[in-house]
């Protein structure tokens, strides 16, 4: 490898649906580097690379697909994980790292560039810090020299650690405190993470080397709570309590914050072990003066404030879990719930609402019951509904929305949703919306592919509710269009629930 190699080498991004690796993408654009970006869904990132940004698929697991989408590349970043997932993550990601370092290999990648975490590895670490570190390992059993860099918490609009804290202080005046949150670590901005990031693509070294990173500070998850109270202007009480096992407080979490009970569990897990840095090494090869974790709880806060986060955790991917392959599964018929209503509207006016179901909008009918079902998913493990959205109004494929993801979207047209709480099955939620001549056919259409017949059970268990409820969304939907358009409600139109879906649905 050269010390000073061309700046306009390949690159491979994995993540780029993450939360890290979605901010850097725009920064690699920038820097004029020929740019590939793997993922097992790459439509779910056409509308958010740049034109000459290419998007392959790749999957960790598919040593095949690995070595397509090397082939040619120079740098890689690995920032791949499957904490999300249901299934054992050590031994997913564990296999995952070993694909990946093998097919480096056979690529001739010369450099590996790895996000990871801190935590003394004397120490009794976590499942999910151990995984880190032995991830780090294993790239290493390359060829390519691999940087890997070992952070805390990382603190910006969006990440998994800040949304935390921000739904903690935000919702509860006086906090019962486990243990953990005396447990010190050293937070970094994530705009310090960025930098490092693209500082090492160029770093004038051949060897492998591990980097740790973290601010200024030292400080527990208590104190950094206060901090963000401070700097919001609340008062806050924390009761210490001796017994809170992780379980119980990841349940707790799920209610009051964003995280799910499956990340939460596994977040709190790590949070036993303090984080901090060790040696200072990084200093003497980076530029990177770190924030202070005042500020850089202050800067992450502009964009809370404004309720915009460029990239957030629960939009990753890998965040809903694994999507579980049904390979030698056998379905039951598909069942379909479809109506649809008309209403004087445009296309573009009759879609707006739709565009903007799930979140703070809600889902216009049965909220308490949507809620309920959040819980009951929460409580086996499901991401629940507190994932929320991106953003109010705007969609892309790939998004998180609740206990969905968008699997489709044709804005003014389409909307498809993939479920992604625990069912018995496969489940989508679609609303398509057809003009003709200002006058708007909204069709509704709820599908799921039954597993056996525990399957079957599940859905005629739920039917009075999925009737009550998926009419009530689609009258409320197709009323919030009258209200914005001042036009009149036409008729009901068809509804039908049946074994068998429309033709258009049968593809």
């Amino acid at each position: 490898m050269q010390d000073s190699p061309n700046p306009t080498y390949k690159i491979l991004l994995t993540g780029a649906t993450g939360y890290v690796g979605g901010r850097l993408l725009p920064l690699l654009e920038q820097s004029g580097h020929a740019i590939r970006c793997m993922s097992r869904r790459p439509e779910s990132l056409q509308e958010i690379v740049g034109e000459k940004t290419r998007c392959v698929f790749g999957d960790a697991l598919d040593p095949e697909s690995l070595n397509k989408a090397l082939e040619g590349i120079h740098t890689a970043y690995y920032l791949v994980h499957s904490m999300g997932a249901d299934v054992d993550f050590e031994e997913t990601d564990r296999i995952a790292a070993e694909n990946f370092a093998a097919a480096c290999s056979a690529q001739q990648v010369q450099r590996i560039i790895y996000l990871g975490g801190l935590g003394n590895p004397d120490h009794k670490l976590s499942k999910h810090l151990r995984s880190r570190q032995e991830i780090g390992n294993i790239l290493r059993t390359s060829s390519a020299a691999v940087i890997e860099f070992r952070a805390s918490i990382i603190i910006g609009s969006g990440s998994l650690s800040f949304e935390m804290i921000r739904a903690l202080v935000e919702q509860l005046p006086v906090m019962i405190c486990p243990k953990w949150v005396q447990v010190m670590a050293q937070p970094i901005a994530v705009e310090d993470v960025l930098t490092y990031l693209m500082e090492a693509r160029q770093l004038p070294i051949r060897k492998t080397v591990v980097f740790e990173i973290g601010g200024p500070d030292q400080l527990s998850y208590g104190q950094l709570m206060q901090l963000y109270a401070r700097l919001r202007g609340l008062r806050r009480w924390m009761i210490p309590v001796p017994l809170l096992t992780p379980y119980l407080s990841s349940l707790w979490l799920g209610l009051v914050t964003p995280l799910y009970a499956r990340v939460g569990r596994k977040l709190i897990e790590s949070l036993r072990n303090s984080t901090l840095i060790s040696n200072n090494v990084v200093d003497r090869y980076f530029s990177v003066v770190p924030l202070s974790t005042e500020l850089a709880i202050a800067r992450a806060l502009v964009c809370e404030d404004q309720e915009y986060a460029r990239t957030r955790w629960s939009d990753a991917i890998s965040s809903g879990g694994r999507m579980k392959s049904w390979g030698g599964v056998r379905f039951g018929s598909r069942l379909v719930d479809s109506r649809t209503q008309t209403v004087a509207a445009d296309q573009a006016a009759a879609f707006k609402p739709i565009r903007r179901i799930g979140g703070k909008t809600g889902w216009y009918y049965g909220s308490w019951l949507w809620r309920i079902r959040g819980f009951l998913d929460l409580l086996v493990g499901g991401v629940g509904v507190r994932r929320g959205r991106r953003d109010d109004d705007q969609l892309r494929p790939g998004d998180a929305l609740d206990f969905w993801r968008v699997e489709e979207i044709q804005d003014g047209r389409l909307l498809r949703l993939r479920a992604e709480m625990k069912v018995p099955g496969r489940a989508w939620l679609e609303f398509e919306v057809n003009d003709n001549d200002g006058i708007s056919t909204v069709r509704q259409t709820a599908i799921f592919d039954p597993v056996g017949v525990f399957g079957l059970a599940y859905w005629y268990a739920l039917y009075p509710i999925h009737q009550f409820v998926f009419a009530g969304m689609l009258r409320n939907i197709c009323a919030a269009v009258e209200r914005k358009s001042g036009g009149v409600e036409l008729d009901t139109g068809q509804t039908y629930s049946s074994r068998w879906p429309p033709e258009h649905l049968a593809q």
